[in-house]
């Protein structure tokens, strides 16, 4: 008896809808998403052949301009946002609840504590054109950098884990020594030990024990396979 041949249905399925979700989807991102603010200030951090990688979470980082300014950022507006209540709590700043929120979803800051009602009160161009940003002050008679440390670590206790804290310093290629060292005397007196300084990735020197350590560890990869 001949073979009965099945009549073949077409296998094409309609995308048309699975489109529509994928654009509402970009759409909504392109939309709802929020870019950081630019920073205050600009620096160029000088080179090294560290190849370990700023943290995304979890730090505290400290820029430093060539005129030795100082700046403050803390990431998570969760821990921002905390954290300038208990400053504005302390300190009786008057901020008001825009303020207080133009800190959380804004950059890092460089100004003493009684100037940070009017900055905090500013836009991002503003800020930039103003002037009134001279940094955090660090000298020994008022050290409000310290203050900062302190607050920073105690929301990162309440809400994080203080273990997982880390500190960077990201300093212009110009800043003065002495201004970098009343910053490492501060983490010192808060009995920080381990800080993390943020510069730009330059090849290993030829000749180097790097470049030679570098040069035996792919020898050893090509003979292994």
């Amino acid at each position: 008896m001949p073979k009965v041949k099945m009549p073949r249905k077409s296998t094409n399925i309609d995308m048309t809808a699975m489109c529509d979700v994928a654009f509402l989807l970009l759409t909504f991102f392109m939309l709802a998403t929020k870019f950081k603010p630019d920073e205050p200030v600009a620096v160029v951090t000088p080179s090294s052949i560290n190849t370990q990688l700023l943290p995304d979470s979890d730090v505290i980082l400290l820029t430093v301009a060539k005129d030795g300014r100082v700046f403050f950022s803390m990431d998570g507006q969760a821990k921002r946002k905390q954290l300038i209540e208990d400053l504005d709590t302390q300190y009786k700043l008057g901020l008001t609840q825009a303020e207080k929120t133009n800190f959380m979803v804004g950059s890092s800051v460089g100004a003493d504590l009684k100037s940070l009602k009017t900055v905090l009160g500013m836009s991002a161009d503003e800020r930039k054109s103003s002037g009134i940003e001279k940094g955090i002050p660090i000298d020994s008679a008022n050290n409000e950098l310290g203050v900062w440390i302190e607050y920073a670590r105690n929301v990162q206790g309440q809400l994080g884990s203080l273990n997982k804290l880390k500190y960077c310093v990201q300093a212009d290629n110009e800043t003065p020594y002495p201004v970098i060292k009343d910053i490492l005397d501060t983490f010192k007196d808060k009995k920080i030990q381990k800080l993390n300084l943020v510069t730009n990735l330059e090849a290993k020197p030829a000749g180097s024990a790097a470049a030679l350590y570098e040069a035996q560890q792919q020898a050893t990869e090509k003979k292994a396979q």
